[in-house]
């Protein structure tokens, strides 16, 4: 009997405290890239975004190559998203006794990577 193996691994970082749409933009420039192509772009580009993006794409590379035995330059994101997450509310004191509200927003970034090169005895498993 033929089973067809899983060739996606993810990463997922929930409450991350960046505005989604900060995110989004760093997160645009990586999707569809290899493994390889991404860490470059990642790591010279200014934004403070790319710091936790890039702990998530070494993430699911690690789990690639630890929990589906991949090798790490066959690795293309296939899929990167960013949503909103919780808002966080604070009150800053202000002068006369007074609160003036502040809101931190969060956000949930989801990195997954698929595999390049199939072979048919890689995608599917004999049991």
């Amino acid at each position: 009997m033929l089973k067809k193996r899983k060739i996606e691994v993810y990463a997922l970082g929930q409450h991350i405290c960046m505005s989604a749409h900060k995110a989004r933009r760093v997160v645009d420039q990586i999707r569809g890239r290899s493994y390889e192509e991404a860490l470059m772009i990642l790591e010279l580009m200014p934004y403070r975004a790319c710091y936790p993006i890039l702990k998530l794409v070494y993430s699911a590379a690690a789990n690639a190559s630890h929990n589906m035995g991949f090798n790490e330059a066959d690795l293309i994101i296939s899929k990167a998203e960013v949503n909103e997450g919780t808002t966080v509310k604070k009150l800053k004191p202000r002068a006369r006794g007074r609160g003036y509200p502040l809101k931190r927003s969060t956000c949930h970034i989801t990195i997954v990577l698929k595999k390049t090169s199939l072979d048919l005895y890689e995608e599917y498993s004999f049991i």
